[in-house]
């Protein structure tokens, strides 16, 4: 099974990546505007407490107003209308609730891939998300295409030797695994376990 941690940590930099990008735009913005994304991000953080705590239906009622305020401010093809849709598709997917979360997720892809470009760090967790979902589908080959395409980002990303890198590397292993390819799953392991020991040390 591919690792579930990973892609809470992947929503936890998607939402300090969207904390990041606010100061860009109150420099900007009028006192009723950052009135509107002062609630925007509160609705966010609750959403987010909520859905740790399992109450998936007011979590769902406080992304989706999130949302719409994002998307009424920043307009609907900004990154951080992006990271919202991944909230909220993150939250289907924990309900099993696939149909549904997919099409938010290649919406947050898109989204990023024209903000960014094909080869950014952000448009590689958006990848994984979306594999993540997948995964969970038996749609293994779909899951074997993302994990490739978001490896090769973070590799151009960050070089050969970066943590992020062996995460990466670690999930196609475990699909490899998962699908008894285990001549392919053990190279991916022992890289992946290689960078980080040089990263973190061997215990």
């Amino acid at each position: 099974m591919i690792s579930s941690d990973v892609n809470y940590k992947n929503l936890i930099i998607s939402n300090l990546f969207l904390f990041l990008l606010l100061p860009l735009y109150l420099f900007a913005s009028s006192p009723n505007v950052q009135d509107e994304i002062d609630i925007a991000f509160t609705l966010n953080k609750q959403g987010n407490l909520y859905s740790d705590q399992g109450r998936y239906a007011k979590a769902e009622s406080l992304y989706k107003r999130s949302l719409a305020i994002f998307e009424k401010v920043f307009g609907s093809e900004h990154p951080t209308v992006a990271t919202s849709l991944g909230n909220l598709a993150y939250l289907y997917n924990r309900q099993v609730r696939y149909v549904e979360a997919e099409p938010l997720y290649q919406r947050s892809l898109t989204i990023n891939e024209r903000a960014f470009g094909p080869d950014h760090p952000a448009v590689a967790t958006s990848l994984n998300n979306l594999a993540y979902l997948f995964n969970k589908q038996s749609r293994y080959a779909e899951v074997e295409s993302l994990f490739k395409r978001s490896l090769a980002i973070r590799e151009r990303a960050f070089g050969l030797e970066h943590p992020d890198v062996a995460t990466s590397l670690n999930n196609l292993a475990l699909l490899y695994t998962k699908q008894v390819r285990y001549a392919e799953a053990e190279p991916l392991f022992k890289r992946s376990q290689a960078i980080h020991e040089k990263a973190y040390g061997p215990d």
